[in-house]
C-alpha cells in the first residue's frame, strides 16, 4: 500500500497523539505502553512513568491497525503482533489481546538522529581514552568484531560508532532487520530484511541478503545483529577472507558469545561436526567488546577480549585486552 509520506506523518501524529511528545528530541530512547492509561519512557537507561495515556483501549487498537495498513502488515486475534516502524523510523512492537489480555501492549525503540561517535562514548564514560585508542587500532587492522552485551546495554549504538571508523575509500554493506544503523561515510549501503506478505509470500531474510552482499563485493560487512543460521554463512564468510567484518549477539559474558555464535550456526540447514565449527568460529572473530549496563542505567564496554583459538581439550582460548572490574560495572 503506497501512502504519501506526509498523509503517513499526520495519521501518526493524530492517533499517536499521547506520545508524540516522547518522540522528539533525543532523550527518550525508548516509550512502553502497558495499555491504553499507562506510559512509560526510558532516559538515560532509567525507567520513568509518564502522566499520558490513550483515551480508551478503542483508541490505542485504532492507531495500531492504522499503522499495520500504512506499512502493510496484518493486525489482528490470528496475527497478534506488529512490527513496524513509524515516519521518523523509530522501531514499533506490539502485541494485542488475546496474546495480551490485559490490552495491547507496545514498545517503541528510538533511534539518535545524531549518532554516537567514539569520541561521545569517551565523554559519556563508556570507555576509556586508552580503550578507544584500542578499538581504533583493532577496526584499523580489520578485525572481525562481535560487539555482545544483553538488552539494553548499547550495542548498536557502539557498532554503529565502530562501523562508523572503516576508510572513506571502502565500500561497506549493511546488513539489518530493521534499519537503524546510520553509518557515516561516503560509500555505504545499506539493505534490510523484508517479512512475508499477507499471503505468505516475499520474505528476505537476513541470510539471503548474506549471501547476495559475498558477490557484491563488500570491503566490510555489517550485519545489525547475529539471531539464526546467518551465523554459520558469516563464519564462513570471515575465513574465506572477508575481514573486517562487525556484527552484535545478545550474551553477557565473552565465552558466552562464542557459545551462542555455536548455537546459532547449529541452526543452520548445514550440518557441520561441533569441533570443525568450533575451531571456524575460534578462526573466524577476532574480537570480542563486551557491553553492559550499570545499575545508574548508564552503558559500559566491560571487556575487549581477543580470541586467540580453540582445541579440544581447553576450549576457546581467549585473552582480555581490557577487562573493567566487576565493581565498576555494578557501582555507581
Amino acid at each position: 500500500m503506497n501512502v504519501p509520506r506526509h498523509v503517513f506523518e499526520q495519521t501518526v501524529a493524530s492517533l499517536f497523539a499521547p506520545v508524540v511528545p516522547f518522540l522528539e528530541g533525543d532523550e527518550v530512547t525508548e516509550i512502553m505502553i502497558n495499555g491504553h492509561e499507562e506510559i512509560y519512557v526510558e532516559k538515560r537507561g532509567r525507567l520513568y512513568l509518564t502522566g499520558s495515556g490513550f483515551a480508551s483501549e478503542h483508541a490505542l487498537m485504532s492507531a495500531l491497525r492504522n499503522l499495520s495498513q500504512f506499512v502493510g502488515r496484518e493486525l489482528n486475534t490470528r496475527q497478534p503482533i506488529l512490527e513496524a516502524r513509524l515516519p521518523d523510523g523509530s522501531r514499533v512492537e506490539a502485541i494485542i489481546p488475546p496474546a495480551a489480555p490485559s490490552g495491547p501492549v507496545v514498545c517503541i525503540r528510538r533511534f539518535r538522529r545524531n549518532q554516537l561517535t567514539l569520541n561521545r562514548l569517551v565523554d559519556l564514560g563508556a570507555f576509556s581514552r586508552d580503550t578507544a585508542d584500542l578499538l581504533l587500532a583493532i577496526l584499523a587492522r580489520k578485525d572481525n568484531v562481535l560487539v555482545a552485551g544483553g538488552s539494553g546495554s548499547g550495542k548498536t549504538s557502539l557498532l554503529n560508532a565502530l562501523a562508523s571508523l572503516a576508510p572513506d575509500d571502502e565500500r561497506v554493506v549493511v546488513l539489518e532487520d530493521s534499519q537503524e544503523l546510520q553509518v557515516g561515510l561516503p560509500h555505504v549501503v545499506q539493505l534490510e530484511a523484508q517479512p512475508v506478505d499477507l499471503r505468505g509470500r516475499g520474505g528476505v531474510t537476513i541470510r539471503q541478503l548474506l549471501r547476495a552482499t559475498l558477490r557484491m563485493r563488500p570491503d566490510r560487512i555489517v550485519i545489525g545483529e547475529i539471531r539464526g543460521g546467518e551465523a554459520l554463512d558469516l563464519i564462513q564468510a570471515m575465513t574465506s577472507g572477508h575481514r573486517g567484518c562487525l556484527s552484535t549477539v545478545h550474551a553477557t559474558v565473552p565465552l558466552d558469545t562464542l557459545s551462542r555464535l555455536e548455537t546459532m550456526a547449529l541452526m543452520s540447514d548445514v550440518e557441520v561436526p561441533l569441533n570443525v565449527l568450533r575451531a571456524q568460529i575460534a578462526s573466524a572473530i577476532d574480537t570480542i567488546v563486551q557491553v553492559s549496563r550499570r545499575s545508574d542505567g548508564s552503558r559500559c564496554v566491560t571487556h575487549v577480549t581477543e580470541v586467540q583459538g580453540y582445541d579440544q581439550q581447553s576450549g576457546y582460548r581467549v585473552s582480555h585486552l581490557f577487562e573493567r572490574s566487576a565493581e565498576l560495572v555494578r557501582g555507581e
